[in-house]
């Protein structure tokens, strides 16, 4: 072969090579994005996520990593801090998506974080899958974000039909932070299934606070006076010892409901005997639990040395829905917008997933239909009292 017909031969395999380098090509890794509370009011909910997100990925990675189509990728979580605060939220979002170019969000947990950020993914166009945000606003008209938790204008009907049927209360009181969404969504949606069934003016009293309140005792003493027959509070694991021990200071014996935000192991351990004997609705109890369920937790007790909450176990459902969607696009291109897009289509097609907090199919909404479960806390446990369902 002469020299010039050496060359012209490197050059068309140099150019070859080059050619091929061009093309869209699929990343080794993935990386999905966790956006969770880790300093702030509800910190301890973001260790909870990180911790049950990290046992699914170190699950993932241990095995060789996540099949995808004819590829195998190895799962990067990019955790960001969203301070317990919405335009942190936000900001963490924001960072995820145009920086670290994460093909999806899990998070945030609760409403008051995820109704905002939900908003962002949506315009940008990245799938986020909120495990605990009950809200409705979190996914409506926004077809880029699921949950993977039941809604509260179901939960409110479930708590209101129980109290009625177990104790049967007519007059109620409710107390809940006006400045967040979720505590604030759930008391309206509470309320009006109450009067629904009790009629008009059944809730005899309807007292507020604003986040960060740690003195609820004008708010109590005009509940003790309003003849009310229990009251029901959905706040979360900083506030409930706070509520129940006040209440029960100024006299206040009678039953005091709660809902999913009362599921953090921090409840028990802050209310301590104050709370003995309450119940409150939620997503799952691990007392009692069997099969998947029961494996996780005691994967996790082991692990941390604490039975998980009901947000461990609903991040723990996410990722696997996630995964599963992931998966089910048979294959990934490298262009990183066709992929979200991707992804979010098999989201919305997810029927029957098995969870270890339930069995789920997604609505147009992005909606999990599931089933509740009402929690009585006892012997210093959450314990499985009756089952719920749509």
């Amino acid at each position: 072969m002469t020299k010039r017909a050496l060359f012209a031969a490197l050059a068309l395999i140099t150019a070859m090579a080059l050619l091929a380098g061009c093309g869209p090509r699929g990343p080794e890794t993935i990386k999905i994005g966790l956006d969770i509370p880790l300093t702030g009011d509800i910190a301890y909910v973001g260790v909870q996520s990180q911790r049950a997100a990290e046992m699914k990925v170190e699950d993932i990675n241990g095995a060789g990593g996540l099949q995808v189509g004819d590829q195998v990728y190895q799962i990067e979580l990019v955790i960001e801090d969203n301070e317990s605060k919405a335009e942190s939220a936000v900001a963490a979002a924001t960072k995820l998506i145009i920086q670290d170019q994460v093909l999806a969000i899990v998070g945030p947990q609760a409403s008051k974080q995820a109704v905002p950020t939900g908003e962002v993914c949506n315009e940008h166009e990245t799938p986020m899958i909120s495990p605990w945000s009950t809200n409705p606003n979190t996914t409506l008209n926004r077809p880029w974000v699921f949950r993977a938790c039941f809604l509260d204008p179901f939960q409110g009907p479930v708590m209101a039909n129980f109290i009625t049927e177990e104790f049967g209360y007519t007059k109620a009181a409710v107390l809940y932070d006006v400045a967040s969404d979720y505590p604030k969504g759930l008391a309206e949606f509470f309320k009006a299934a109450w009067e629904e069934l009790h009629g008009e003016g059944s809730v005899v009293a309807f007292e507020s606070f604003t986040t960060g309140d740690t003195d609820f005792s004008a708010q109590l003493t005009k509940i003790k006076a309003s003849d009310a027959e229990f009251l029901f509070t959905p706040q979360y694991y900083n506030e409930v010892p706070l509520i129940v021990k006040q209440a029960r200071e100024l006299g206040l014996d009678f039953p005091i409901f709660g809902s999913d935000s009362w599921g953090d192991p921090k409840t028990l351990e802050l209310c301590g005997e104050a709370c003995e004997g309450l119940y409150f609705s939620t997503h799952y109890a691990a007392e009692g639990a069997v099969g998947a369920t029961k494996e996780f937790i005691d994967r996790y007790y082991d692990k941390y040395g604490e039975v998980p909450g009901d947000v461990a176990a609903l991040t723990w459902d996410a990722m696997g829905i996630l995964l599963q969607a992931i998966q089910n696009t048979g294959g990934l291109t490298g262009d990183i917008a066709a992929d979200r897009r991707a992804v979010r289509d098999q989201l919305a097609q997810i029927r029957d997933y098995e969870g270890i907090t339930g069995r789920m199919s997604f609505t147009e909404e992005g909606d999990p239909i599931k089933c509740a479960v009402i929690v009585k806390i006892e012997g210093g446990k959450f314990t499985f009292y009756r089952q719920v369902c749509p």
